[in-house]
C-alpha cells in the first residue's frame, strides 16, 4: 500500500470525512462527555482503539463470514473490544470508570465504528483497514477534544482539572473569572459542534469560490438603451 494512500486516507477522515463535522456521527458522546477533558481523552482513546481493531479483524476474515451473517459478526467484533476497554478502566480508572461506564458501552452502537467496518474493512486489506479505523477515531478525538478545551475552561476554569481561570470568590476577594454555567450543559456542546460544522463547512467552500469565475460585466446603457 502506498504512502499517498495512507495520507489521503488520513486526510480524508481528519478533515475532509470527518465522522463528526460532515458524516454527523457520534453525537451523543459530542454532547455528553465532553465538558470535562479527562473523560472527553479516555473516551476518546477508547474508541480510537476500538475502530482501529474492529477494523483490522473485520477485514482479516472478510472472506469467510458469510453475506447474511456480516452486521451480527461486526457487533460481536465490537463488543469483544468495548469490554477489554470497560475491564481496563475497571481495573486502573475505577472513577473514570464510574462516570463513562453508559458511554464506553455505548460504543457498540456507535456508527463511526459500524460504518468504517462496513465501508472500508470489509474490501480492503488489514493494514489499511487499520491506519483507517485508527485515523476515523482520531477525526473523532480532535473534534470532541475541541468542544472538551472550550466547555471546562469556560464552565469551570480548568483545563485537565488544572485551574486555569482562578475563579472569583466574594468572600475574600480572591480570583477573577466567573463560570459560565450554559458551557456544564448538553446544550453548550450541541451550539459549539454547530459552529465548529459552520467553520469547517466555510473553510472547506472557500477553494471552490476563489476557483469560480467572475460574472461577465455589463454593457454600459445610456437611456435605457444599450
Amino acid at each position: 500500500m502506498s504512502s499517498t494512500s495512507f495520507l489521503g486516507n488520513l486526510k480524508d477522515n481528519l478533515w475532509t470525512n470527518n465522522p463528526i463535522f460532515i458524516q454527523i456521527l457520534g453525537i451523543c458522546s459530542t454532547l455528553a462527555v465532553t465538558n470535562n477533558l479527562i473523560n472527553t481523552s479516555i473516551m476518546t482513546v477508547a474508541l480510537v482503539f476500538v475502530t482501529a481493531f474492529s477494523n483490522v479483524t473485520i477485514s482479516l476474515i472478510r472472506e469467510l463470514v458469510p453475506r447474511k451473517l456480516r452486521m451480527i459478526t461486526q457487533t460481536v467484533i465490537i463488543s469483544f473490544y468495548v469490554i477489554i476497554v470497560d475491564i481496563l478502566l475497571r481495573a486502573y480508572f475505577p472513577e473514570i470508570h464510574k462516570n463513562l461506564a453508559a458511554y464506553v458501552g455505548l460504543i457498540i452502537t456507535n456508527c463511526i465504528v459500524m460504518g468504517r467496518m462496513e465501508a472500508f474493512a470489509q474490501a480492503n486489506p488489514p493494514l489499511i483497514s487499520f491506519w483507517d479505523g485508527f485515523t476515523s477515531g482520531l477525526g473523532y478525538m480532535a473534534v470532541l477534544l475541541v468542544i472538551a478545551v472550550i466547555r471546562e475552561l469556560l464552565g469551570f476554569g480548568t483545563l485537565f482539572g488544572v485551574t486555569v481561570f482562578p475563579i472569583y470568590n466574594p468572600v475574600d476577594g480572591s480570583g477573577w473569572f466567573t463560570p459560565w454555567g450554559i458551557m456544564v450543559t448538553p446544550a453548550s456542546a450541541f451550539f459549539l459542534l454547530a459552529g465548529i460544522i459552520w467553520a469547517a463547512k466555510a473553510l472547506m467552500n472557500r477553494p471552490v469560490a476563489a476557483k469560480a469565475p467572475a460574472p461577465a460585466p455589463q454593457a454600459a446603457t445610456v437611456g435605457g438603451k444599450a
